[in-house]
């Protein structure tokens, strides 16, 4: 099995700019774990929830079709729904934007049902430094790829980060294919 999938232009430049432009039209929350405190140790990132914002079914569509493909192209993983709204997040250098080391598997209902990370790149990558997704399938870090439109796909028990944005900022948009158990 692969354990880290790239889909380059899995949105296109446009619809990125729509997305970032849609989320800085809305009002943000101060990013944290499932059931947890803030932790700003361990995120500092704002992020809007993608159902919040209007006329936005088309993301949604489009995260469908590409989790769709990578699961059935690499990981061959029982999904039945995506039981959270897409997160999109800004990371930025005045607040050293990051997120440490995690998994996206965890405790409570929801979150333990989680399989398949997607994250979107929504960014141009001359757009700020730092800031590198990288994914820990095994021993070996891998770093997710940059360019804008970009989606990466990897298994939620995989440990990653976001590494600290040091100039400019950063959007990404996440989201959970969720399944039952894992057996």
């Amino acid at each position: 099995m692969i354990a880290v999938h790239s889909r380059e232009a899995a949105f296109s430049d446009a619809e990125c700019a729509r997305i970032v432009t849609l989320a800085r039209g809305a009002a943000t929350s101060d990013a944290r774990l499932v059931g947890q405190q803030r932790d700003h140790n361990l995120r500092r990132a704002d992020v809007v929830w993608v159902d919040d914002l209007p006329g936005t079914g088309w993301i949604m569509e489009r995260i469908i079709e590409v989790v769709r493909g990578a699961n059935r192209d690499l990981f061959g993983f029982d999904l039945s729904e995506f039981a959270e709204s897409p997160q999109i997040a800004r990371y930025g250098a005045e607040r050293e934007g990051h997120f440490d080391w995690h998994a996206d598997i965890g405790d409570g209902v929801v979150a333990a049902r989680r399989k398949l990370t997607l994250v979107v790149q929504l960014s141009a990558p001359e757009g700020y430094e730092g800031g590198l997704l990288e994914v820990m399938p095994s021993a070996n870090v891998v770093q997710a790829r940059r360019e804008r439109g970009t989606g990466t796909v990897f298994p939620a028990f995989h440990l990653h980060r976001v590494t600290p944005v040091t100039r400019g900022e950063r959007h990404s948009l996440t989201v959970w294919a969720h399944g039952p158990a894992f057996r």
